[in-house]
């Protein structure tokens, strides 16, 4: 049979009109109560020390709070043999939930061990018991110094209408919520990168007439390299720039939308209440939908927190509080680490540049903006090039090896003036070999050239070279084949060779052996 739950006023009522002498079953038909239950109070209250004689005065609330104590302990019941299984199996469970095991899991768990337990009943001690599922308590964090703080969060809000091949390009938004107004601020984008990001703030800056002092983003990669409670690292690019803007950083702890509560479920807000139910073509439509949004209508509405209008109640108390608004746009430095190779070229944002070759098959760090390009090992500038257009190269001669840097740069002019270290006639017969339109299809046979001088020597070549000018013959070959066929100069006669009349030279008598040729000659006479 079921009861009826009473409050405890009615309790004080049944006990205060049966204090005053009224019939139990009179007490039950005017509070629509059953008069078992009537009853049940009565003896509660009888345990709890009332008589009837006491009168409604003595039911104070001590004595009401013993009385619904009594109740509560009369409604207690014995747990059944599920429950003790699980206080037996205790020690595992509480481990288990320790480990980060889901309770389902260690349901099984336990049947896996011979334990045959009740779901619900294994739930149930685990709240009970151990605390499982309930949510630790939090305390409300003061929003903090008008103009000093402004979180940021990002996430998709909406897609673009069908283009011409029918595709529909999802949006993502960067939405910025100062902590004292609430004044929100959407700046729709396509990716989540630094330079997005980057560009986003410079809008918000714009919006807000001024720069917040501290900004509280969650841990995303394009702000956020490594993500630590105490240490995060801020990517270089992005940390650059909060330096050139004068605001600091503050990231949250990874799964913590505690840290920046403000802005936590502006995501959603913005995705139904800004974008829901429009249709927008581009990307500027939706910036522009999305300005509309959140200046007029946003804007000029009662923030069910503050209670005030979050357009009036930035521009009252935190606008005046702002760091002044940057007056020339930020040039967006892109960071990378490209690896030198085998061709001395290294890849920023697909544009080649030179280095020297000591840096070949090195990693590098490189800083792009948009004019310059720099190269840094060890935090010290290596190289610096303009900034080329992708598809583009920047080479620098100097760069390459002496002996290959004139060929791979297209250097006619250097192989000129190499021939006329040669002699005058070899100068001028690499000027007409180069003479003419693209003189870099003719280098390699100024490079042959140059190594018949190796092979001939300078006097040769310089006379072959006059006597190919004046016949108005320019080519190696033939040239190489004159320089054959010519006749070779005599041969410079040998020096001679005269040796020196000793000073102290002693006649062969005074020797004690006779010379071999003497004695040679003794033995054919006396034959």
């Amino acid at each position: 049979m079921a009861y009826r739950e009473v409050t405890m006023v009615e309790i004080k009522e049944v006990l205060r009109q049966w204090l005053s002498g009224v019939p139990k079953k009179r007490i039950a038909r005017r509070l629509g109560a059953d008069p078992k239950t009537v009853r049940r109070y009565v003896r509660a209250g009888e345990r709890a020390g009332l008589e009837l004689e006491q009168g409604p005065a003595a039911l104070t609330d001590d004595v009401l709070a013993q009385v619904l104590a009594r109740l509560r302990g009369d409604r207690e019941r014995e747990h059944g043999q599920g429950w003790w299984r699980c206080e037996e199996q205790k020690d595992f469970i509480e481990q288990a939930l320790k480990d980060e095991v889901r309770l389902k899991k260690v349901w099984r768990l336990l049947r896996r061990r011979g334990v045959e337990v009740a779901y619900p009943t294994l739930h149930r001690f685990a709240v009970e018991e151990l605390g499982f599922g309930r949510a630790s308590a939090t305390v409300p964090v003061v929003d903090g110094v008008p103009g000093e703080e402004l979180q940021v969060d990002t996430g998709w809000v909406t897609h673009l209408e069908p283009d011409e091949s029918g595709r529909r390009r999802r949006v993502r938004a960067w939405i910025f919520t100062p902590n004292v107004s609430r004044y929100r601020f959407v700046y729709p984008c396509f990716q989540e990168t630094t330079e997005s990001a980057i560009e986003a703030c410079e809008a918000a800056w714009e919006f807000y007439g001024g720069v917040f002092r501290v900004l509280v983003p969650d841990n995303t990669k394009a702000i956020i390299i490594k993500a630590d409670p105490l240490k995060p690292k801020v990517t270089l690019a992005f940390l650059e720039y909060a330096q050139a803007r004068g605001f600091h950083v503050d990231p949250t702890r990874v799964r913590s939308p505690q840290d920046k509560g403000r802005v936590e479920r502006s995501v959603r807000d913005t995705r139904e209440d800004c974008f829901g139910g429009e249709h927008l073509v581009a990307l500027e439509d939706a910036r522009a939908h999305a300005r509309n949004w959140y200046a007029e209508d946003y804007g000029l509405r009662l923030h069910s927190t503050t209670r005030r209008r979050p357009r009036e109640h930035f521009e009252s108390e935190e606008k005046p509080k702002l760091l002044a608004a940057p007056t020339e746009p930020y040039d967006v430095p892109l960071w990378s680490n490209p690896r030198v190779g085998r061709a001395h070229l290294a890849e920023v944002e697909r544009a080649l540049y030179s280095l020297p070759t000591r840096y070949i098959n090195h990693k590098l760090r490189a800083r792009a903006d948009r004019q310059l390009v720099r190269f840094y090992e060890n935090n010290e500038v290596v190289k610096t090039h303009p900034r080329m257009a992708p598809g583009g190269k920047s080479i620098d001669a100097s760069d390459l090896p002496p002996d290959k840097a004139p060929y791979a740069m297209r250097d006619a002019a250097f192989f000129e003036s190499e021939a006329a270290r040669h002699g005058d006639a070899v100068g001028r017969y690499a000027k007409a070999l180069l003479a003419g339109p693209l003189p870099w299809t003719r280098m390699r046979q100024a490079r042959a050239l140059l190594s018949l001088a190796k092979k001939y020597g300078d006097r040769r070549l310089d006379e072959a070279c006059a006597t190919a000018l004046a016949a108005e013959m320019v080519d190696v070959q033939r040239l190489e084949r004159m320089l054959q066929l010519a006749v070779a100069p005599p041969p410079a006669a040998p020096v001679a060779r005269v040796i020196p009349i000793a000073r102290y030279l002693r006649p062969a008598s005074q020797y004690a052996l006779p010379s071999a040729g003497s004695g040679r000659g003794n033995r054919g006479e006396d034959e």
